[in-house]
């Protein structure tokens, strides 16, 4: 990597929380100068604006939770217990440092849908390969005669985040993981009953 590559990296993994828990609109260029220690001019430096740290804060952010549950979904084979890793993770997340500032698809959707088009697009874009894994996990199984033939994918994966989503911001928003556990263990019921 080159140096600029170098500092880049650091500008992203260290402002990546504070964007997340911030928002866009309340991430200031001072927060992002007193995180990295970087002054002003080496930020624009080697980004243009502060639109171009926020939508690689939110590539790296979502990124990483894709990493996470694609390493876990692939250490199983049974598409029933590939599907449990959702709502295992999001029940759990307080584990995660990268998900304690809660979903970056669900934080910056919820922010930018009307504020800022091109983090909006990006989330969009983020939630929509997140429904066609799960449309995909779900086919699998139906092949694989692990899931029950009539079951729709594209509602199951609605469903399932719709679930993960809102029990996530119940979560946040009142600082407690009652409701998201509630949610999740219904959830894993609904995908522990898709077996034939």
């Amino acid at each position: 990597m080159t140096k600029s590559e170098i500092t880049k990296q650091l500008i992203v993994e260290k402002t990546a929380s504070v964007f997340n828990s911030k928002g866009y609109a309340g991430t200031s260029i001072s927060d992002i100068m007193t995180i990295t220690g970087l002054s002003k001019g080496c930020i624009y430096g080697n980004f243009g604006n502060k639109d171009e740290v926020a939508l690689a804060v939110f590539d790296y952010n979502h990124g990483k939770v894709n990493e996470h549950m694609k390493v876990r979904i692939a250490a199983r084979d049974s598409s029933i217990d590939r599907l449990l890793v959702y709502p295992n993770t999001y029940k759990n997340y307080f584990k995660y440092p990268y998900l304690l500032a809660g979903c970056p698809i669900l934080n910056t959707a919820t922010e930018a849908d009307d504020t800022h088009p091109q983090l909006r697009e990006r989330a969009a874009k983020a939630l929509g390969f997140w429904k066609t894994s799960l449309e995909n996990q779900i086919k699998r199984g139906i092949t694989r005669k692990e899931i029950k033939e009539d079951t729709d994918p594209t509602a199951i994966a609605v469903v399932m985040i719709s679930m993960i989503e809102g029990a996530f911001m119940q979560a946040k928003v009142t600082k407690r993981t009652k409701e998201l556990r509630i949610a999740m263990d219904f959830l894993e019921k609904i995908i522990s009953d898709l077996k034939p």
